[in-house]
Order: structure tokens, then sequence, then C-alpha cells
């Protein structure tokens, strides 16, 4: 009995630390939301840019492809070139990247079709001959969904300091109509960018690789982009590859505007899914820690250790503990979003409420189904984020 005592004070001692933990994340991502994000740029107009080489991975079309390709054409910097990778020359993308070029022909923009196998990963195949034609240092990775503001690169360009070898964008997404837009932008605005900012105050690798910019010379000289085409998280191993050699790495002020056509919920949690599969396989302590880290099972959690350690109203621990939760979550999104939000607030209740009660579902989903479909191919990970092909979609 005495030992059964003692590993309840054990585990209720813990879950209490967990708490305060969580609770000290919230505040870390405001704070680093307050201090980083949506600062004015002051450039003199004498100080010498860097030119900086734009990638642009492709495969297939959205309602809004068009627009956010033409943005990277209006942006206002000296010097850059817009290098598009498609899949196949079959791809519709192709059809809008020609208009473009053709509409902007002062803007140095080629295309390369058909990739190179030198990997597993589908997005390094088609990648690389973009990559090897590129004739600036910085090089700009950014997928096809992300819509550039005038001042973007700029942004992205003086964040890069001598001592810095990867500017990364934290998600975000553009204003757009309808529930799936909204429980987005309340993901990233919430969830997300708690984790992301905090880690990133701390010191932590949170680099997500669909906005980033890298010196190109530094992944050459561990391997290019060879050495990173065996694993699926390629982005999580390109900033890894260059903390593990003294680099630092820094988050721009500007957020990644993600503008794709919005899609249905359930492609939107699948989306989720995949990103947590990936982290299971390179971080497996978060099959554990992630779980109890959302809102509604801490909850539980916090309430059965606060009345066990306390005697305290295991209810009114839970209502508090719920309240406070929303309350700094709907803080930060109102800091990410630097304005209004495009919503109603009864809407970011129905969205928030949703994510934080199907957020265990999305977990166990993923956990259960290990495979992960991704462009077109299925592919089954290994410890430390290896992938291998599963199959091919015909």
């Amino acid at each position: 009995m005495g030992l059964l005592i003692y590993t309840l004070y054990g585990f209720a001692i813990f879950f209490f630390s967990g708490w305060i933990f969580i609770w000290l994340v919230h505040f870390l991502a405001i704070f680093n939301g307050k201090m980083k994000l949506h600062k004015k740029i002051n450039v003199p107009a004498e100080t010498p840019l860097p030119g900086v080489s734009i990638i642009k991975p492709l495969v297939g079309i959205d309602s809004n492809l068009f627009i956010n390709l033409e943005s990277f054409f209006l942006m206002n910097y000296p010097q850059f070139e817009l290098l598009f990778c498609i899949h196949d020359d079959n791809d519709a993308s192709i059809m809008f990247v020609k208009r473009l070029i053709d509409k902007y022909p002062n803007v140095d923009a080629k295309i390369f079709i058909g990739g190179s196998k030198i990997g597993i990963n589908p997005k390094i195949n088609n990648m690389k001959p973009g990559y090897d034609a590129a004739k600036y240092d910085l090089i700009l990775i950014s997928d096809s969904g992300i819509r550039m503001k005038e001042d973007t690169l700029l942004d992205m360009v003086t964040s890069m300091k001598e001592d810095v070898a990867l500017v990364h964008q934290m998600p975000f997404t553009c204003d757009r109509k309808g529930f799936a837009a909204t429980l987005e932008k309340v993901y990233f605005g919430t969830a997300h960018a708690r984790i992301y900012l905090s880690a990133d105050l701390v010191g932590v690798n949170c680099c997500t690789g669909m906005s980033a910019l890298m010196r190109k010379h530094l992944l050459d000289e561990a391997g290019g982009l060879e050495a990173f085409a065996r694993y699926l998280a390629e982005d999580f191993f390109f900033a890894k590859s260059l903390v593990d050699r003294g680099w630092k790495l820094r988050i721009s002020s500007q957020p990644a505007w993600q503008n794709a056509a919005p899609l249905a919920v359930q492609s939107f949690q699948n989306r989720i899914s995949r990103w947590a599969k990936l982290r299971f396989a390179m971080v497996p302590s978060t099959i554990i820690l992630e779980p109890i880290s959302e809102c509604v099972f801490l909850g539980i959690l916090a309430s059965w250790s606060l009345n066990f350690l306390f005697q305290f109203d295991p209810f009114v621990v839970y209502l508090f503990h719920a309240l406070l939760w929303f309350l700094l979550d709907y803080a930060l999104l109102c800091i990410i979003q630097n304005g209004s939000l495009p919503f109603a607030k009864t809407e970011f209740v129905i969205a928030w409420c949703f994510r934080e009660f199907t957020a265990v579902i999305v977990f166990l989903k993923a956990l259960w189904d290990p495979e992960i479909k991704w462009r077109t191919g299925t592919y089954k990970l290994k410890w430390g984020g290896l992938a291998e092909e599963v199959k091919t979609k015909l």
C-alpha cells in the first residue's frame, strides 16, 4: 500500500510540474511573438544586398497558385532569380509559370522539368536541377502555397547575420474564407505557434522547410541535397546539420503566408497527422509527451494531480485551466495576425474547441498508421527519420 501511495505521489508531482511547464511555454511564445514578429525593416539605401536564388518546387495546381507565384515576381528586392522545379512535363503548373515569365520579362526566371532521382524524398528530387543551377550562395526554398509580400525577402535577408546559416519563417496562413481556413489559422496561430516560438526562443531546432533561406555552400559542405534525400523531413535535417557545426538559426520577422486553396477539414487533419508521424520517427519521446501537452488531456491530469496533492476541486481546476488556455491562445493568435482577425469571436471559439477536442484523435491516427502518403508515393518511416518507399501511386 505504501508503494502505491508513493507511486501516485510521483505521478501527481510529474503531472503538476508538466502543467506548470506548459504555462511557461505559453508565456515564452507570447513574449517571443511580441519581440520578433512584424518588425519594421530599416535598411539604408546604400546597403549592399546579396543575390538570392529562389527554388520553387511545384506539383499540380490549385485556385490560388497563380497569385501565389505572381507575388514572387512582384517582390521589392534588387537581385534574385526564380528557379521553378516541376515534377514532369504534363504538370498543369507549367502553364502558369510560362504566363508569368511572359508577363514579367525583366525577372530572372527559369523552368526545370523532371527532377533528378537522388533519393527517397520527392521534393529534393524535384529541386535538384534548380539547386545545381543556382547562381547565388543564398538560396530560398519556398513551397508552392506560399505568398510573398513585397518586403518578405528583404526581411529574411536582413535577418541573415554573419553567424546565421538559416533563416526560417514561422508557418501561418493568409486570410481565407470557410471553416477549414479558419481551423488552419487557429491551429497555426495557437498550438503550432506556441511550440514554434517558445522553441525558437530557447534555441531548439524548430525549422520547417516551407520557406527557409540558407547558405548554399554550407549545404554543399554537408554533401549537398544528396546527403538529405534519404529523409522526408529534410528541413529538420538541413537545420540540424548547420547547428551541429556551430551555426545559428533565426526566425524571420514575417511569418510564412500559406495561401493554398483551403482544403476540407479531413485533408487538413491528414496533413497534421503526417507531420506528427515525422516527429514520432525523429524524436520518439514525442509519442508520450505530445498527447499529455494538449489542453484537454493535460487539463484532466492537472485536475487530478492538484486534487491529490492539495485537495483542490478538480472541476474548478479544469475550468480555470481551459479558460486560461483559451485566453492565452487568443492573445497569441492576435499577436501573429498583427491586426483584426478575419472571423468573429464565435467562429474562433468553435474552431478552437474543434481543434482541441480532435487533437488526440489526430495523434492516435498518426500512431496507428505510421505510413505516410505524400505527393506521388507512400513511405514508411524508420527511427531517426530515415524513410523507404512502400509503393508508388501510378
